[in-house]
């Protein structure tokens, strides 16, 4: 019995010595493979946390530059953000921050050149249209028309489709393009909830024009 079990035990080291030569190597590099790539998005994730944890940190002190108006240091601190986190949202969000702080500062320039990078790097969708839309006040209170409607034509999403056609109405308003204007104001309307409080506001800037989207809905 016992040199049965032993002859049993021999043949199934004997398999499995036959099994290692023959594909040692392939499971051997295929341990590694997998436990390579279990290192390695550990160490990601890791990266990922790291990076957005400082992100936070330079956002924090962005904020509190710019919070203070000085705008010369709030710019600069968000040029170092920008070079070291440019696709992290807080860097978009920042932008948006810092430009307004430029604007408010009279430093035009500087504030269309943040709203230009948000509006082309940012990973955030969000923030790059809502980039485009400031950006597009900023050339209209230039009079630079053709550029502020042309601003406008990279808007995407539907919520955001109602205040990108109200701000083409006020650009054909300054341009007194009153046909043009009432167009997109009609649009503006129906395009935005019915209990959104700008759409009460662009409502009232088709009264002015003589129109009444409300009676025109009823109608129909």
């Amino acid at each position: 019995m016992a040199n049965h079990l032993d002859l049993e035990e021999q043949e199934q080291l004997d398999e499995l010595k036959h099994f290692w030569k023959q594909y040692g190597n392939a499971v051997t590099w295929l341990l590694i493979v997998v436990l390579g790539a279990v290192a390695a998005w550990n160490g990601y994730q890791y990266w990922q946390r790291s990076q957005a944890s400082q992100a936070a940190a330079m956002f924090d002190e962005v904020i509190k530059v710019a919070g203070a108006g000085d705008a010369e240091k709030a710019d600069r601190a968000f040029s170092d953000m920008r070079d070291r986190f440019s696709s992290n949202t807080y860097t978009s969000q920042a932008g948006l921050i810092i430009a307004k702080t430029l604007y408010e500062s009279g430093k035009l320039d500087s504030a269309k050149s943040t709203l230009k990078w948000v509006a082309e790097k940012s990973s955030d969708q969000g923030y790059a249209t809502i980039a485009k839309l400031r950006m597009s006040a900023l050339l209209m209170d230039e009079k630079a028309f053709d550029d502020a409607l042309k601003a406008l034509d990279g808007v995407s999403g539907e919520q955001f489709a109602g205040l990108a056609a109200d701000r083409r109405g006020d650009i054909f308003m300054a341009q007194n393009k009153k046909a043009e204007a009432k167009a997109e104001y009609v649009k503006a309307y129906k395009a935005m909830d019915a209990r959104t409080e700008y759409r009460r506001l662009v409502e009232v800037k088709l009264n002015a024009m003589g129109f009444n989207p409300a009676a025109d809905e009823v109608a129909k």
